[in-house]
């Protein structure tokens, strides 16, 4: 892959932004499994491998299990991830697939039956953040470490 800039080098200003939703992002209610699920189906639905690559070795640190993070991409055809994950998996997906129909009034009302209105604010920041990180990685051909 061709070398391309940095964006933390070459716009120190907008990384500093990125970094301060992540900081938001840390302070928030999610649990880490919450935030790392989030993280990784986004990006797998984007086909951003650094950030497959990073969210995964993160979920696996705070104690995720390997068949969860396979069976992943097909979350509904499987019981290891409980109907609060479910919840955030549909709109992780719904958000970041926003042009077929955006977060619909189920998954919404889905979400209401487990969280509360911040907590659904706080997911929504997950999605829109890994969102916009894996834009940044793939645009600039970030590499998976070795």
């Amino acid at each position: 892959m061709e070398k391309r800039l940095n964006i933390a080098e070459t716009e120190p200003a907008g990384y500093k932004a990125m970094m301060a939703l992540e900081g938001y992002l840390a302070g928030s209610q999610l649990t880490k499994t919450h935030k790392e699920l989030i993280k990784i189906r986004a990006s797998q639905i984007n086909g951003c491998a650094f950030c497959i690559d990073m969210h995964t070795k993160d979920a696996l640190k705070n104690g995720e299990t390997n068949q969860r993070i396979f069976l992943l991409n097909a979350w509904r055809e499987t019981d290891l991830f409980s109907a609060e994950e479910k919840a955030i998996l549909a709109i992780t997906e719904e958000m970041t697939l926003i042009h077929q129909h955006g977060l619909s009034d189920a998954s919404y009302q889905q979400a209401l039956q487990f969280f509360d209105k911040n907590y659904i604010a706080q997911i929504i920041m997950a999605v829109v953040t890994i969102n916009a990180w894996n834009r940044i990685a793939i645009s600039t051909q970030l590499e998976v470490p070795r």
